[in-house]
Parts: C-alpha cells; structure tokens; sequence
C-alpha cells in the first residue's frame, strides 16, 4: 500500500487542488501507512495491511488490532502527549488548508482580471469561485478522518473546478476574440483564441506557482510533525512491532 500523508487535513486539502507541491509528505518529509481518525475520545489510526490494523491512543493506553498493550509509565506518558500534540496540531493544519483555498480563490480572480474578462463574466467568475470556497472550507471543517479525502476526491475536486471555470473563460476570451476581428484586429483575435484555448494547459501551473506563497506556513508545521515522530519512538505494538505511525524520510 502507498503510504497516505498523516495530518492530512492540510496534505489532502491541497492536493484536493491540486497543489501537491506543498504537502506534508514533500514539505516536512512525513508519511504514514495509516489512515487517522480523531474522536472524541480517542485517536484512531487503521489500514488494510500490514499489521497492527488497528492501533487505538486513548489518554496513555494503547491498543493494537482491539488488543491492550502493556507500557511502562513512562511510555504512557508520552504516547499521551502523543495524542495531545495530535490533537492540537489539527486545528493548525486546518487553518493553513483554509488560508490554501483563499489564495486559490484570489489567484483565480486576479487570472480573471488579467484576462480582462467583462464586468458579467467576472461577476460569474467570482460568485462560482465563493461556492466551490464556501463548500470545500466546510468539508475541512467538518472533517476529523482521512477518509474523508480517499479515493479520487482529489482528482474529483480539481476537475469539477476546471469544469466551471475553464469554459466560463473560454466563452469570454471567444467573444473578445469575435469583438476585434469584427473590428478588424485580427492578430488580437487570434491571440485570444489562442489564449482560450491554452487555458486547460497553462491556468493550472500558473495557479500552482501562485500557492508557492503557502510554502512558510506548511513549513511551520513541521516541527510540531517531527515532535510526533521522536514521541512515538520506541514504542511497540502488541505483535512486537515498532508502531511507526508517522515516518520521516530525509
């Protein structure tokens, strides 16, 4: 199985535009085999194979596939700063993952106005961008599992954005293209059929450059993932394994 980035709030929230560039697993070096879950009272981490599948955190007590670990205190102690960190570091990612899809709806507008769409368009341009924003900050908000984000969602997300928006563009730029060969201008209207129809290939590289601006935020989170990462170390399953529930690579 590939490893699944943790925290992933962030990770899957971007990569959910498309912006792969800036999540966890590039940014901090941090993947995991697990997905996670929070609850209310606890902290759930599972995948299909191998095992453990299952590995639960709950105030210090760890149990691995429904069966209780025996620890040291110490060992307690430090899965439950674990699990605390854990927890305070998923508003954090959250708070970045939002701020990510506010610069993508600003990105995107400035493209409307350097593309000097007309005053209708622009107004379509903006009220579909506040619904595709309003809705995915609501998904991130509400959610507290990875599995939220599986399967295409990504894909499905950065494709139905493409799908609203391109031809909105495209339409504006063919009739701006019409508009100067009637007038005569025929280098300018090919160059805005042009645009419109470079638009599927080159907005989305240009957006992602715009996101490079988030790269000092996710950046921040990467302490407080290594701290993760050291808390779990020696820490074993109930099958004797080490837990590795977050890795680094360098």
């Amino acid at each position: 199985m590939p490893p699944r980035r943790l925290l992933l709030t962030v990770a899957l929230s971007l990569a959910s535009l498309g912006l792969h560039a800036q999540d966890l697993a590039t940014t901090c070096h941090a993947t995991s085999s697990y997905d996670l879950t929070i609850g209310q009272g606890s902290v759930l981490f599972d995948r299909a194979q191998p095992m453990p599948q299952r590995v639960e955190l709950r105030d210090g007590t760890l149990r691995t596939d429904g069966a209780p670990v025996p620890l040291r205190a110490e060992d307690e102690d430090r899965l439950a700063v674990f699990e605390r960190e854990l927890r305070a570091l998923v508003p954090r990612a959250k708070s970045v993952a939002t701020q990510g899809v506010d610069l993508l709806a600003g990105a995107m507008r400035d493209e409307g106005a350097r593309l000097s769409l007309s005053p209708d368009t622009r107004a379509q341009l903006n009220q579909q961008l506040a619904a595709h924003a309003a809705e995915l900050k609501q998904r991130i908000a509400a959610s507290n599992s990875t599995h939220d984000w599986q399967g295409n969602l990504a894909d499905q997300y950065a494709d139905r954005l493409a799908a609203d928006l391109t031809p909105l563009l495209a339409n504006d730029l063919g009739q701006q293209a019409l508009q100067a060969a009637m007038t005569g201008d025929l280098q300018a209207a090919a160059n805005l059929r042009d645009t419109a129809a470079d638009l599927a290939t080159q907005l989305r590289p240009r957006l992602e450059q715009r996101m490079q601006a988030l790269a000092p935020q996710v950046r921040a989170l990467c302490p407080a993932v290594q701290r993760l990462a050291e808390l779990q170390q020696g820490i074993r399953a109930a099958n004797g394994q080490p837990l590795n529930l977050l890795e680094l690579s360098q």
